[in-house]
């Protein structure tokens, strides 16, 4: 079956797990071409060399950790026209040269248009759908009211009606919406195939550079070794290592990890839960779906959540340690078979797009 597959850039989380996904189709003896941009066009057309289209996606701008909406809607404005042009040209030539059968979007919309456009069986795979479809059994407080209302209005618009939704949670979270499906987080084979133990250090993984605030913090919290990722250079500071990125070193030390903060980011935590490494969040101000992400890991009962990075946080967070790690205990997962599963059953008999769906 001639599948297309839609990877988004923003954030590389989405591009590894769909990596994950791709190879298991084509090892199924599906033909698949991908569309996406930028960085994860680089390392997926490197994966998978002649199956790629480039398109031109949203990139979401920053300001000391927090999401600045308007720089990223100025330069939705500016680069829009570019943009458009280069999906059209993109448009033609995947009918053109490819003319899928079947489209799977993770969260992206070039694909989603596609297969509406061309009236095709269409597959949801992301994390993001839990927010719209599924009961998060999670109090929001009002200073993240706006930004649940935002966000859920944000992915009930990105792909609404497709006719199945594998939406992917490290936590329960039943489907409260028909056509839709729980499926376990997508993990890559380097993960699956580690060894965790309990070492000394913290893994601690950055996204934002502009958090001058990051090593002082760190350097506050004595006799306790970390290791930064995110800055890309190596250096030492005392009791903080910064590391450059290599993707079997970062696994390495996650997997000999005591524990981990990180912002929100779902990939990165859905990896820790795995390897039942305890998980302290900072979320990104602005961006929901950390939160939710913060705010479920804290529900498990497998780490810890805080608004502010401070090293009191740390401090608290590593108190609990033990009875963090009692409660990882008891996480299980069968790989990515779930995930397979679910995915070939609906292409062994893809449903037809129909006008008569529910309300998404």
């Amino acid at each position: 079956m001639k599948i297309l597959y839609g990877v988004p850039s923003e954030g590389m989380g989405h591009a590894t797990r769909s990596k994950v996904v791709i190879t298991h189709l084509l090892a199924r003896g599906h033909d698949v071409r991908i569309a996406t941009s930028d960085r994860a066009f680089d390392l997926l057309e490197k994966s998978f060399p002649g199956r790629c289209y480039r398109i031109e996606g949203l990139h979401l701008k920053y300001d000391a950790g927090t999401v600045d909406r308007w720089a990223s809607f100025k330069n939705l404005v500016k680069t829009a026209p570019e943009s458009l042009t280069t999906n059209l040209e993109a448009f033609r030539k995947v009918h053109k040269e490819f003319a899928p059968e079947v489209v799977v979007s993770d969260f992206e919309s070039f694909t989603y248009y596609y297969a509406k456009v061309h009236r095709l069986p269409l597959v949801s795979i992301d994390n993001m759908q839990a927010i719209n479809r599924c009961d998060l059994d999670l109090r929001i407080p009002p200073s993240e009211s706006e930004n649940h209302a935002l966000a859920k209005a944000i992915i009930k618009a990105k792909v609404p009606f497709c006719d199945l939704y594998l939406v992917s949670a490290f936590f329960s979270a039943p489907p409260r919406k028909e056509r839709t499906e729980m499926i376990p987080p997508i993990l890559r084979e380097n993960i699956l195939q580690a060894s965790p133990t309990t070492g000394d250090h913290i893994v601690v993984y950055q996204t934002s550079t502009s958090q001058d605030d990051l090593l002082p913090c760190l350097q506050a919290v004595r006799g306790v070794p970390f290791k930064v990722y995110g800055f890309n250079r190596s250096e030492s500071h005392g009791n903080v290592e910064l590391m450059k990125f290599s993707e079997d070193g970062f696994i390495a030390d996650l997997a000999s990890s005591r524990a981990v903060i990180t912002n929100g980011g779902y990939s990165l935590i859905s990896e820790a839960v795995y390897l039942r490494k305890p998980v302290l969040s900072f979320p990104l101000k602005g961006q929901f779906e950390q939160f939710v992400n913060g705010a479920q890991i804290e529900r498990m009962g497998y780490g810890r959540r805080f608004d502010d990075f401070h090293p009191d946080a740390i401090k608290a967070f590593l108190f609990d340690l033990e009875a963090f790690r009692e409660n990882l205990s008891g996480y299980s997962q069968d790989g990515n078979q779930a995930t397979f599963d679910a995915l070939d059953r609906f292409l062994a008999n893809p449903t037809a797009p129909s006008e008569d769906l529910e309300s998404d």
